[in-house]
């Protein structure tokens, strides 16, 4: 190992100290604040060297180092200095599990009987996961549960079939744009084709499109592996009792599917059978709320599973993905979710729904009470819960949000510099805009000056004016123990000064004259 390297490798071991213990359970305690863990197959590496070390016993320095200095640095060294997608995860995850405990009392909802298998879910069971696009993860309530993902498999069923055969030949046989009807509901677009591959007509023609040259085991296992693929192996397994009940209760979907067939919809040759069964296998998919996190994470990683840095799909492929989930993932209740939520997802008629924030990470939820339009009432309340407390794209719209990627405290400095810059510019406009959306008019920059500071050092008595009835406070003093009149009266600008000597006592004015 060369002299660097050690140096390095020895800074990663004291960041994996926890108060001043070594041992395997203090670097795993480290690890899991950072949103990580030991069992994530990209330390496995580190995980194999501290095999053969007791939890309680210190680990040397010597007997890590391999991993420390080799595939393992680069994460490593991101997670101890808080450069992971969300570097306060402790944090953020206590918000996911308040957001879960207060959504965990609602009872409202049905769980799906018109599959008798799935009528005999849990209707109390519960799960939220999040995996981030670098590998965080969390995850609250019935975490080690499997369910049917249902319709959750038809944003993955249009994805194989864009991967394999392009835009333009899928959207020959299915269109792109909400339809406006019910998800199982039997009619065509103009084209004579499915609305979109997000409802079942639609889902049925993607399921053609998959391998229709292969055998039908063939098939499925293509299926299979793609999502082993995006999940993780072993986190996906299979539901035959589900395939069969949907199969024998497909009156409907056998319906559209000769629909479609009778409008010329499918390609030549289709096998109406085995386009079926392998429609209704993809929905008897099982999958935990864990697996189905990272496989949201995939997605918001434009196609990059975050545990194997493997790509599943094209970035292509994965923009029209999402495009598609964001105007018709939720069945009749999309347009209103994209307006109150307006992130990408996909509901299941098992309870499942998984968020896609692109960039950030993947949310899955899985609850069995449905609302009337077949979505998950838990789940469309968390999403809800969700997007009103994290500004994901940065843009904070209310005092009650916060961006999850920022550190909080970089982002209240961020928010002063912003705020005291417009005031210095005279910027009214900017200053109505961020005052409209709950900024606290007080943030201090880092030598303690506020915005009522700098409009007052840049003679700027219209600011000025604007930020006193806001609650502007003229007596906060700046480092170097100044308040807005010190600037003011520095600055000699008499409209500011007489702006701020209305609201002091004459006697204190006086005390600050030069």
């Amino acid at each position: 190992m060369r002299l660097d390297e050690d140096a390095n490798a020895r800074k990663l071991y004291e960041g994996l100290t926890d108060g001043g213990e070594r041992s395997r359970t203090a670097i795993e305690r480290v690890l899991r604040d950072t949103g990580l863990a030991i069992d994530d197959p990209r330390l496995r590496e580190l995980d194999a060297l501290m095999q053969g070390y007791a939890q309680t016993v210190d680990i040397p320095f010597e007997a890590i180092a391999p991993a420390l200095a080799g595939a393992n640095r680069t994460l490593l060294s991101r997670a101890l200095t808080g450069n992971l997608v969300i570097p306060d995860f402790t944090a953020f995850c206590a918000e996911i599990t308040r957001m879960f405990d207060a959504v965990r009392d609602c009872r409202d909802g049905e769980v799906a009987a018109y599959i008798p298998q799935l009528a005999r879910a849990d209707a109390d069971g519960f799960a939220v996961a999040v995996r981030t696009i670098d590998g965080q993860r969390f995850a609250i309530g019935d975490t080690a549960t499997r369910y049917c993902v249902q319709s959750t498999c038809k944003p993955i069923n249009y994805a194989i079939a864009l991967d394999r055969l392009g835009v333009d030949a899928v959207h020959r046989h299915v269109g792109r744009e909400p339809s406006g009807h019910s998800f199982n509901a039997i009619t065509l677009n103009a084209a004579g084709l499915p609305h979109n591959p997000m409802i079942n007509a639609g889902a049925i023609m993607c399921a053609s499109l998959i391998a229709p040259e292969q055998s039908a085991a063939d098939r499925f296992d293509t299926v299979m592996q793609t999502w082993g693929a995006l999940a993780g192996e072993g986190a996906v397994g299979f539901d035959n009792a589900v395939f069969l009940s949907e199969r024998d209760t497909a009156d409907r979907n056998f319906a559209l599917a000769y629909f479609m067939r009778e409008n010329g919809a499918f390609p030549d040759g289709t096998d109406l059978k085995a386009t079926l069964d392998l429609y209704f296998q993809c929905c008897s998919i099982t999958v935990d709320a864990p697996g189905m996190a990272t496989i949201a994470a995939t997605f918001a990683n434009g196609g990059v599973c975050p545990l194997s840095n493997d790509r599943v799909f094209t970035s292509d492929t994965t923009k029209n993905c999402l495009s598609l989930m964001a105007s018709c993932g939720l069945y009749d209740f999309s347009g209103e979710f994209a307006f109150t939520v307006g992130l990408p997802a996909k509901s299941g008629v098992s309870g499942a729904l998984f968020i896609t924030i692109p960039g950030v990470c993947g949310i899955a939820v899985w609850s069995p009470r449905l609302d009337a339009l077949g979505n998950s009432v838990r789940g469309v309340e968390f999403a809800r819960r969700l997007a009103g407390r994290f500004a994901f794209d940065g843009l904070v719209d209310t005092a009650e949000q916060t961006n999850p990627r920022r550190r909080s405290a970089e982002a209240a400095v961020d928010q002063a510099t912003y705020f005291c810059a417009a005031a210095a510019k005279g910027d009214l406009t900017e200053l109505r805009r961020l005052v409209a959306r709950s900024i606290d008019v007080n943030l201090a920059d880092y030598d303690g000056r506020t915005a009522l500071h700098l409009a007052a050092s840049e003679g700027r008595a219209d600011v000025l004016r604007y930020l006193l009835p806001l609650g502007a406070s003229t007596d906060v003093a700046d480092r170097w123990g100044n308040t807005p009149l010190d600037d003011a009266l520095r600055h000699g600008d008499a409209e500011s000064i007489a702006v701020l000597q209305s609201i002091f006592p004459r006697g204190s004015v006086e005390a600050l004259a030069y």
